[in-house]
């Protein structure tokens, strides 16, 4: 039968792995450790006159051979040291000095604030597994004390195996306090676990406090801080919230039955509100119908009576209006008889009128006939006498006229032939006096 593997005893092994590699120099860094930088001899000998040193720290060193000087920046830690003395020649913090490759050498770490992420997976008092999650941060205070105790000879990272030590003094000072609480009280306060782990590192880091330099490591805890404790097994964690959460669905389910209950108060009072508010509308309409019955009764009655009495009074309007009419027509036909004798006698009138019209007519013309014989007898004696009063110089003077009349009514001659008598013009009066005497005897009398 297999053996259940123990998840807990694996992790512990595998974190002490991880351990040892990373004191031994060869693991990676840790996540949120600091940066820092030793300068290697420089044994080169060349005309460079600065060559930066690559890490995380920008150092730069200038100048050649034993004539260089190292340009430390201002936030960085430095300590220079000479063969052959004891002390170091320069320490503090930005401090730049002449460097000879042959007999110095220099230290450098870098002075910012370093974070120290913790995740300790603990055993409670009640032997239950809980990770406590939570970050140290520390700075260096005292470098002359900090560079003899620390080993910063990571040329990479000089803070990584400082931080891997306070991470594991820090873990175990978090074991060591929840192993003497319960569950509950890791969970719902975390401030005796900050107030053990802060006591702890300060005495690793800073000293006991009794004046004594060499009890401490040149560093000061800016602050300790827990930021989750988890539960490692689910069940567990389950049954730790199962009493929260049945009291809150306890809560719940009584707010809910609460609320049915006066949401069905409400409901039935709105019913019995809503029923007695249908009953006064079916009375207030039972009176509003029965009203307007009587009402309707009365209009129909009143209606009847007027149509009654209007009937008689129409039939006797009517009757009136007969008799009117009947003494209207007799009116009528008497004034129709009277207007036709009238008009008979109009006509007889009118055609005596006219007949003395075409009487007078008649005489007018005769008269106008007669008045008009008498003028053209009148006008033909004066033309007797006219003619009778005309001399022969009238005559021709007219026959003159004439003649271009007469001209145009004779016929177009077919020839011409001239005759001349004689060299005179006397001829020519003579034939004007015969044709004047020929178109008397041919001009019809009465003519002039």
């Amino acid at each position: 039968m297999a053996t259940k593997s123990n998840s807990y005893l694996d992790q512990v092994v595998a974190q002490q792995a991880v351990l040892e590699e990373e004191l031994a120099g060869s693991g990676s860094a840790p996540a949120g450790s600091g940066r820092g930088v030793m300068a290697k001899r420089a044994n080169r000998v060349g005309p460079a006159r600065e060559t930066p040193v690559q890490g995380p720290v920008d150092v730069r060193v200038s100048g050649f051979w034993r004539w260089r000087t190292v340009l430390v920046p201002p936030n960085a830690f430095v300590v220079h040291t000479r063969r052959g003395r004891s002390e170091p020649l320069h320490i503090g913090l930005g401090v730049s000095f002449r460097f000879n490759p042959a007999t110095d050498s220099y230290l450098v770490v870098p002075g910012a604030i370093q974070t120290i992420l913790i995740n300790a997976y603990c055993i409670c008092s009640e032997l239950q597994g809980v990770l406590v999650q939570g970050y140290v941060q520390w700075i260096i205070d005292d470098f002359a004390t900090a560079y003899r105790k620390l080993d910063f000879s990571d040329a990479q990272d000089p803070m990584r195996l400082v931080n891997v030590q306070l991470r594991e003094q820090a873990e175990a000072a978090i074991k060591d306090k929840v192993s003497t609480l319960g569950v509950r009280d890791v969970l719902s306060d975390k401030q005796p676990i900050i107030e053990e782990l802060t006591a702890r590192l300060r005495t690793v880091a800073e000293g006991d406090g009794d004046g004594r330099a060499d009890r401490g490591l040149g560093l000061r805890i800016v602050t300790v801080q827990i930021k989750e404790a988890v539960v490692s097994s689910n069940t567990l964690w389950e049954n730790l919230q199962k009493p929260y959460r049945s009291e809150q669905n306890r809560v719940a389910r009584l707010a809910e039955l609460d609320a049915q209950q006066a949401v069905t108060a409400r409901e039935m009072a709105a019913a019995r509100t809503s029923e007695q508010q249908r009953i006064e509308n079916e009375r207030e309409l039972a009176e509003l119908r029965a009203w307007h019955e009587a009402a309707r009764f009365d209009r129909e009655s009143a209606e009847q009576l007027r149509r009654t009495t209007r009937e008689h009074d129409d039939a006797a309007t009517v009757a009136e209006l007969a008799q009117q009419a009947a003494l209207t027509a007799l009116r009528l036909e008497r004034e129709q008889h009277g207007e036709r004798a009238e008009n008979a006698r109009l006509a007889q009138e009118l055609r005596r009128l006219q007949v003395e019209a075409e009487l007078a007519l008649t005489h007018a013309r005769a008269r106008a006939a007669h008045e008009e014989a008498l003028l053209g007898i009148e006008r033909e004696r004066l033309g007797i006498d006219n003619a009778n009063q005309r001399s022969a110089s009238t005559v021709q003077a007219q026959l003159v006229e004439a003649l271009p009349k007469i001209v145009h009514a004779l016929p177009a001659p077919a020839e011409l032939k001239s005759v001349q008598i004689g060299g005179d013009t006397l001829g020519l009066a003579g034939l004007i006096t015969q044709l004047s005497e020929i178109l008397a005897l041919v001009r019809p009398s009465g003519q002039p």
